[in-house]
């Protein structure tokens, strides 16, 4: 466990970047929307503490960094009060997606950063320069790759279509008004397919997608 601690004081300030961001940007569009509940919470805010939640933002990522068990976490979710929304259907759809859409811009700008690290090793030659300056900068290209794989995990893990992640948000919005009592209905018990999803290991083709763009993004 203790020879894991180097890989959590790197990635854990990351996640806790990445989710703070992700819940942030709901709470602003809520804002935007004309609902200020968010707000008065002091929820639109990139510090973390407000967005902590002790068993999904401490105990399980923390946990599962220590142990190298697979990866579960989540931020307090973000209070929204469709009375307030002007659009309550339309508006709703876009405070959900702009979490996971947060969540994509992140890994592009942490995809830029790690390119950019690549520039300055070629460009300065590093390696047989200075060893403590390219340790530094190796550190600094593996949190970048770090944020690419975390933030474009984020974005497709919240996208699945399921209540409660945020793509079950925005399916709500896009569905016609007809299907709404059928889909409402079922989204009561769409938590027990987040949890089969979960136990059967199904997940992990939701995410292959991620280990290909991240590549392509920042290859390691």
């Amino acid at each position: 466990m203790t020879e894991r601690l180097p890989f959590l004081l790197l990635f854990y300030p990351v996640f806790l970047f990445s989710l703070s961001c992700h819940e942030a940007a709901h709470a602003w569009m809520a804002n935007r929307f004309g609902d200020p509940t968010a707000r008065l919470l002091g929820r639109i805010t990139l510090n973390p503490i407000p967005h902590m939640d002790m068993i999904g933002t401490l105990f399980l990522p923390i946990f599962a960094i220590l142990t190298g068990t697979p990866l579960i976490g989540w931020g307090k979710p973000v209070p929204v009060n469709s009375f307030h929304l002007r659009n309550p259907r339309k508006d709703e759809l876009w405070v959900s997606a702009l979490g996971p859409i947060s969540n994509v811009v992140l890994a592009l700008v942490f995809a830029a950063l790690g390119r950019s690290e690549i520039f300055v090793i070629n460009y300065f030659q590093l390696d047989q320069i200075d060893g403590m300056a390219m340790t530094v900068v190796s550190a600094i290209y593996t949190i970048c790759h770090m944020g690419v794989r975390l933030n474009l995990a984020l974005a497709v893990f919240n996208l699945i279509p399921i209540f409660p992640l945020d793509g079950g948000g925005v399916l709500r919005g896009l569905l016609p008004e007809k299907a709404l009592h059928a889909y409402d209905n079922f989204a009561r018990q769409s938590v027990i397919l987040l949890l089969i999803l979960f136990a059967t290991g199904a997940l992990k083709f939701v995410f292959i997608p991620v280990q290909v763009i991240s590549n392509m993004l920042l290859p390691m």
